[in-house]
């Protein structure tokens, strides 16, 4: 057969009446014109082969003409390492001139696998992953030019990255085979055994990461399995070997005998066994564990040492191996015998500076005599109250941020609606609003320069050994990282509509990204409330309580000082709208609960003056970031306060001892409640049915929030000041500032040491606890500032954690007489301290119940999300709703972009979630609430992820959690663990503490209680004495000098190092001496 090929492609006779193939083979074409111009070629082919002629050119020449396309390249595919051609053929006259570009429109690579083709095509030799995108065939002539666009799309077949390895375990034990691979598009992990399906059990997973893991390894498990890493482009299989070792429990080569000795020998008890696994030795005397000191030692074969005998040690010691499949016992007996340029605004800076002030100062005064001039009345009231500001430093600092932003907000009204802008690139910058020399002068005039501090580390005989109570200058090279009042920090870039402040969801964008998102208070109803609670068989309803105090302790987010619009002064609970700083949470149509409303109370978080600029010249304006009201770091500032200030509040200066103020006794105990609050009515007094008892006072303003958070403020109050009492004895020498800051010192690493080496482990379990990995050392180049989705999304998950009940129980953990407290009657009720049993009945009840378990189908219970803060004839708050709006206000991303910064993989369709939320009907509320995986908000997506094996938290949370907690430790060069910040003999006392001790300590009469509050125990059987729990010994903290009355004076930190310059401290109020 003969036939004729016109730029390489095959001329269908059919298609053009003028072309006819005559019988000697020749191609006839009739009434030519421009587009029949180009190359031709002949082909003779039958089934023995083909044969090609020469290719012939038919030129054309007519009338002038533009360049026009007979050939369009078009997109291609193509393997790495072969190569490829993009045809292009065009026609015109005269004949125009074929180049390629790049899609940028930039030249082609000077590389000689690009070469441009005789009929112009580009034909790229040897293809590699970088030559993919986009390339411009161009055509011109005198008459005109033309380009047309394709695409090359490089694919490379699977290649495996982690290879499995053949693994031997016990019987019992669990396994997993790492495996992933690379490829474009990305290949797909299985797993098959012996070529066919795994068995359809929970003990067989395949994890996001693709590694396989088998739970309970049984024996008919051995065999082999195979990972199959699958593509369009291909398959690559690796097989691995698995061998099962039956369990074996311990039993023992060489029992312990009985031994005689004499008072003052030292003595080796040998006790082996075997076992596989391998056994662990313990040892117990008289039914209490033994454990490494100076006088006992177990060695690694079992071998018990005890050095200097005594009377003591005499008794009944028993050997115990143990190992995953059982244990065995035997007893001895130890026998002692005695011896011995102009922008668009620029012109409006001013008028809109001035309205500015004026509306934002307005709101601000309308919202302080609303709040303190009466009773709180209504959940609103309450909300407000809780988040105020109460310093007038971060009240001047929040409205100058409100002034800043105001300001740009008027001026681009002023401008016509302002900027378009292209509501998908988050990264906008309004700069083009006002020129820099105004908005330099913006920030002066609205306080922003004012307000910006510059710390001075200068002193640093003072700041080697303490912490500032603002947190500057523990980074002496960054001295605000970490400090209160700085703006959170972000892993990832701010998520605004506008790319500037709007919260997503404003408004309806062409992109799938920005569908519109659904009303918080709806996502609430649908899947986060619940009224089932299963009770955690592990923990107690102390894990959630920690989290709470400790989260005190690193973050507040600055609220709005004003809770009315600043446009025209209507409160924010009235209007419903989402004029600054209102951005009301709305309730939909047929809400379950909500009735007589539309909408629940919610202002805005203050944003940081210019949003974030620290230098003196504010010459740009970026997206909005938020302020962080505490110190970053683990310090005990909700004991201390994050301001020198508020610590000085809270000292007794009219002593010498050290002590933080006192509240009235308790007269059965004698110790001291935490002193009330003065000032005006507060949110404690906002029934005045109830006792009028006003606020505690605490290093932290939300110490009333729920009753047994008041309980653990009221220990540690009480903690620090045991500390520095017996300091006092121990070192009588030591003036009243000397002992404050020792005793506060030691309090922050207790508390350090409680929440990573007794709470983490619970939350992270040991894969949580791997990825955090092991201390090594102060890092001045890690920035421990708390993350925003940390703040606003991550650690909320405690708030499902919390029972709907607080348990008040007696000294045989029964009722007490006055019952348990529904939560929303726990709230800011202080007289149900000081009428109702103190705080020994609600510490029982949160050591002494399991707490709530974190199921993805039970979230956070009624009492949170329709009662918060619930008053008569009002509209109660929704937790979860708040969290969500939260996160949309401070600019969170999507949870979309958090699985990819966890190197989990990108959820392009809610079928994607599967490996991370295994519960179809959770992903069909999900899909039906967002209608894109990529929109889902960051809290909810968290909350709802499948735990981790051993945790209490899901991959993605895990991975933030970790993120933030090793930033905190490694970034805070006064942690516990760093050289120098204590002796090695003080850092040992350090690692006694526990919360049980701190229990035992501050409590009125707590005697029996579980070594490890954190688990569930049983009373009595569960529980020791606090006898019986390790103590700090403060010994260590005595002074041996020479000269101690010089020693013991705070100001010779100064005087002792610098014989010819005055002792000042890098802030005049930071001098303990004055």
């Amino acid at each position: 057969a003969r036939l004729w090929l016109f730029f390489s492609n095959k001329i269908d006779m059919k298609d053009d009446n003028r072309l006819n193939l005559l019988q000697d083979g020749t191609l006839m074409i009739q009434n030519t014109k421009e587009s029949d111009k180009g190359v031709y070629q002949c082909m003779a082919k039958n089934i023995a082969g083909e044969v090609k002629t020469q290719e012939v050119v038919l030129r054309y020449f007519g009338t002038p003409s533009k360049p026009t396309f007979v050939i369009q390249p078009q997109n291609t595919e193509v393997l790495i390492g072969e190569s490829v051609t993009l045809e292009c053929g065009v026609s015109g006259h005269p004949h125009p001139r074929i180049s390629w570009t790049l899609g940028t429109g930039s030249p082609l690579p000077q590389d000689s696998r690009f070469t441009i083709t005789s009929s112009g095509g580009l034909f790229i030799q040897n293809v590699t992953f970088s030559d993919q995108g986009q390339y411009n065939c161009n055509a011109s002539n005198s008459e005109g030019s033309i380009q047309a666009t394709a695409r090359i799309i490089v694919q490379d077949s699977p290649r495996f990255l982690v290879i499995p390895t053949d693994q031997t375990v016990t019987e019992g034990q669990s396994v997993d085979f790492p495996c992933s691979a690379e490829g474009h598009p990305p290949p797909v992990i299985t797993w098959t055994r012996a070529g066919g399906p795994l068995p359809n059990d929970r003990r067989h997973s395949i994890l996001s990461t693709g590694t396989l893991r088998v739970l309970r390894v049984a024996l008919h498990d051995q065999g082999q399995f195979e990972c199959h890493a699958i593509s369009a482009i291909g398959v690559r299989t690796l097989p691995v070997q698995l061998s099962v070792t039956p369990r074996v429990i311990p039993v023992f080569l060489q029992p312990p005998q009985d031994v005689v000795a004499e008072t003052g020998q030292d003595v080796a008890i040998t006790c082996a066994a075997q076992g596989d696994p391998r056994p662990t030795i313990t040892w117990v005397k008289e039914g209490i564990q033994i454990t490494e000191s100076g006088k006992f030692h177990i060695s690694q074969d079992g071998t018990l040492s005890i050095q200097d005998l005594g009377v003591a040690d005499q008794g009944r010691y028993e050997c115990i191996a143990r190992n995953p499949f059982g244990f065995t016992s035997s007893a001895m007996q130890l026998t002692i015998t005695a011896t011995d340029v102009g922008r668009s605004g620029d012109t409006f800076v001013a008028t809109s500076l001035r309205e500015a002030i004026s509306s934002v100062d307005h709101a601000i005064n309308s919202t302080r005599t609303e709040l303190f001039s009466k009773r709180p009345k209504t959940p609103n009231d309450l909300l407000a109250l809780f988040r105020y500001p109460r310093d007038p430093y971060t009240i001047e600092t929040a409205r100058a941020g409100e002034i800043f932003e105001r300001t740009l907000q008027l001026i681009q009204e002023h401008v016509q609606q302002g900027l378009i802008v292209d509501m998908n690139v988050t990264g906008y910058r309004y700069n083009d609003l006002v020129s820099p020399h105004y908005l330099n002068m913006i920030a002066n005039l609205s306080g922003c320069s004012a307000h910006r501090r510059t710390p001075n580390c200068s002193d640093i005989c003072f700041h080697k050994k303490y912490r500032t109570h603002d947190g500057s200058c523990n980074n002496l090279q960054h001295p605000m990282w970490g400090a209160s009042l700085t703006a959170f920090q972000r892993l990832l870039k701010p998520a605004y509509q506008n790319g500037f402040n709007l919260p997503r969801g404003f408004s309806l964008a062409e992109d799938a990204r920005d569908l519109p998102l659904p009303l918080p208070r709806l996502v609430s109803t649908a899947m986060i409330g619940t009224e089932t609670i299963t009770p955690d068989d592990q923990f107690t309803h102390m894990l959630m309580q920690w989290g709470q105090f400790l989260d005190h302790d690193m973050d507040q987010t600055v609220a709005a000082i004003s809770m009315s619009r600043f446009s025209d002064g209507a409160p924010c609970s009235e209007v419903c709208s989402n004029d600054p700083p209102c951005f009301s949470v709305m309730v939909p149509a047929n809400d379950p609960r909500v009735r007589n409303g539309r909408c629940m109370f919610f202002v805005r978080s203050s944003p940081v003056c210019g949003s974030g600029m620290t230098s003196l010249l504010m010459n740009s304006v970026y997206a909005r970031e938020q302020i962080n009201h505490l110190t970053s770091y683990i310090d005990a500032s909700n004991v201390y306060g994050s301001t020198e200030q508020e610590s000085r509040e809270l000292r007794d200066l009219s002593s010498q001892g050290g002590l933080l103020k006192r509240g009235q006794v308790v007269p059965s105990s004698g110790k001291h409640l935490l002193p009330f609050a003065m000032g005006p009515p507060t949110e404690c007094m906002r029934d005045e049915n109830e006792s009028p008892v006003p606020c505690f006072l605490a290093g932290d303003h939300r110490a009333n929030e729920q009753l047994g958070l008041t309980a653990m403020h009221t220990l540690w109050f009480r903690e620090h000041n045991r500390i520095a009492t017996e300091l006092a004895a121990l070192n009588p020498h030591w003036d009243g500032d000397l002992l404050y800051h020792e005793a506060r010192k030691i309090v922050g690493a207790q508390m350090q040491h409680i929440t990573y080496a007794q709470w983490l482990p619970k939350v992270l379990g040991e894969a949580g606890m791997k990825m955090l990995g092991e201390y090594k050392g102060y890092n001045p180049n890690v920035n421990a500032g708390i993350l925003n989705a940390f703040a606003t999304a991550a650690f909320r998950f405690g708030h499902t954690l919390i029972n709907p009940i607080l348990y008040r129980l007696n000294e045989t953990f029964q009722p007490i007489q006055q019952g348990h407290i529904p939560l929303h009657k726990a709230f800011f009720s202080p007289f149900r301290i000081t009428q109702e049993g103190g705080i020994d009945p609600l510490l029982r009840g949160l050591f002494g119940v399991p707490g709530k378990m974190r199921v993805p189908s039970e979230l956070l219970n009624m009492e949170l999300t329709e009662k918060l803060f619930s008053m008569a004839h009002s509209v109660s708050l929704d937790l979860a709703a708040i969290n969500i709006q939260r996160g949309r206000d401070h600019g969170i991303p999507p949870y979309n972009d958090f699985r990819v910064f966890c190197n989990l993989s990108s959820a392009q369709e809610f079928e994607d979630l599967r490996n991370e939320i295994k519960n179809l009907e959770i992903r069909e509320k999900l899909r039906s609430l967002y209608g894109t995986a990529k929109n889902i908000d960051l809290f909810p997506a968290l909350m709802v992820e499948d735990l981790v094996p051993g945790t209490r938290v899901g991959p993605t949370l895990m991975c933030l959690l970790t993120t933030q907690f090793r930033r905190l430790r490694d970034g805070d060069r006064f942690w516990y663990e760093n050289p120098g910040v204590f002796t090695p003999a003080q850092l040992t006392q350090i690692r006694q503490t526990s919360l049980a001790r701190v229990i035992c300590d501050n409590s009125d009469h707590i005697q029996q209680l579980q070594r490890d509050v954190f688990r569930v125990a049983s009373y009595l059987q569960g529980m020791v004495s606090c006898e019986e729990i390790p103590a700090v010994d403060l010994r260590l903290w005595q002074d041996c000098c020479e000269d101690c009355q010089t020693r013991g004076q705070f100001r010779a930190l100064s005087q002792r190092f610098r014989s010819k310059r005055s002792p000042g401290f890098s802030y005049p109020e930071e001098n303990p001496a004055k």
